[in-house]
């Protein structure tokens, strides 16, 4: 599904900043194969065939991304992602990974899921789960850390590290307005990468990075980029803190909610109606208490109500000394914790963007609780202060990074050209002025 251009647009020589992105990934997602317009399962694979008939004979794995099954119709089995013979059919023996856009769910053909040690006997693990048809065969589709292992043992550990591609994704990112980009799931080697860069190595550069980068590494890499910090920080370069996943996705019925989905029988994950708590909360607290006894807020994955309230407790029970600590994307939150993030100095790092986006999941699994979602005026009314308490970013490569969606989502609350009546939440709508502020 591929989205109509905002009609918002920044105010000339404004500096922006995206909050939220995934460089090496939005660099890697230029050259996949895009199936954001696939309307069909059918319409994914003809999609990933057109690109095995370019290249043939080719033995590099076949990476695709943007797939959309929430706006797809199930078929006999109730999937909407086609069978993995199907898949198989049109790949052969080439390793393919094809991502749900929101990255928290991949479909694989056999020959990856080969290369990552997966077959029917491979058990879930915790936050690993391997679809299954109702015989206890695989479907390829892998979620949350069972997809990360599918896509780092295709690509390998080092698939990303490609400086061409960084480069390009800095430009690309530039070329939205963005002055400062932070990075929430910074790669070990990203910095000195961007200090490379930053020093004009190989010509990409040569007056400096044209943008400001803030890395927030994932917690149990923390320490050894706190320890390399000064090898590779720059002006342009900098640590921003740590960074945990609580919960899932909506669109993958992973997110951690406190209520059941309305639709968990049919597109939710079996014995999991309310999504999937990726961390205790005692482990939420030990991952606090590590960054805030580094020196350096954490930012905290937390799309669910469930999730977002784990962490606000976690932060509550610890009352961590250092500031700029986060929740990103927050997608529900529960009434009853919205004044909760003001009162605790957390900020909220949203991306109103994705509203767009999930319009038909959001329909589907939390019909009672639309309210609820992206609570943005209800925040900024409780105190968080539009671009310091209350920050905006995109995801990309989850979504595109035009800051004019988020702006369109923050005030119209519905995509362009959609008819009256059709706004999600629109008592949670903001101005125009306090959406740009947001990015500022």
């Amino acid at each position: 599904m591929e989205l109509p251009k905002s009609a918002y647009t920044p105010r000339d020589g404004a500096r922006l900043r995206e909050a939220h992105a995934h460089i090496a990934q939005h660099g890697l997602s230029l050259s996949m194969v895009g199936l954001e317009s696939c309307a069909s399962g059918g319409e994914m694979l003809d999609r990933i065939a057109g690109r095995v008939a370019q290249e043939p004979g080719s033995a590099r794995p076949l990476l695709a991304g943007g797939a959309r099954p929430e706006v797809w119709a199930l078929d006999a089995t109730g999937s909407a992602w086609p069978g993995l013979d199907a898949l198989d059919r049109v790949t052969g023996e080439r390793a393919c990974c094809a991502w749900c856009f929101d990255y928290h769910a991949l479909m694989a053909n056999s020959a990856a899921l080969r290369i990552a040690g997966i077959d029917r006997d491979t058990p879930d693990g915790p936050g690993a789960i391997i679809g299954r048809d109702a015989g206890g065969g695989l479907t390829g589709v892998v979620y949350e850390r069972a997809a990360i292992r599918v896509w780092d043992a295709v690509i390998g550990g080092e698939g990303l590290r490609n400086r061409g591609l960084l480069a390009e994704a800095i430009r690309s990112l530039a070329g939205f307005g963005f002055a400062e980009v932070h990075d929430l799931k910074a790669q070990a080697w990203l910095g000195p990468e961007l200090r490379t860069l930053d020093g004009g190595a190989g010509g990409e550069f040569l007056g400096g990075l044209p943008i400001d980068v803030v890395l927030w590494p994932l917690v149990e890499d923390l320490g050894d980029v706190v320890s390399s910090r000064g090898e590779w920080e720059t002006d342009r370069v900098r640590l921003g803190g740590g960074k945990i996943f609580v919960d899932g996705t909506l669109n993958s019925r992973t997110a951690w909610m406190l209520h059941d989905y309305a639709d968990a029988l049919e597109r939710g994950l079996p014995g999991k109606p309310r999504g999937v708590a990726m961390m205790s909360p005692d482990e939420i607290e030990e991952a606090v208490r590590r960054c805030d006894g580094s020196g350096v807020p954490m930012a905290a994955h937390a799309i669910g109500d469930a999730a977002v309230r784990a962490v606000l407790d976690a932060i509550e029970r610890v009352r961590p000394k250092t500031p700029g600590f986060r929740i990103e994307h927050a997608e529900l939150i529960d009434e009853a914790d919205v004044r909760r993030f003001a009162d605790l100095g957390v900020i909220c790092s949203v991306q109103p963007c994705h509203l767009l986006y999930d319009i038909e999941a959001l329909r589907r699994a939390v019909p009672d609780r639309l309210d609820r979602v992206l609570p943005l005026r209800s925040l900024i009314d409780a105190g968080c202060e539009p671009g310091r308490g209350l920050i905006f970013g995109s995801d990309t490569p989850i979504v595109r990074p035009d800051p004019g969606d988020s702006v369109q989502a923050a005030v119209e609350r519905q995509r362009v050209g959609m008819g009256a009546g059709e706004a999600i939440g629109l008592g949670e709508a903001i101005t125009e002025g306090e959406a740009w502020a947001c990015f500022s």
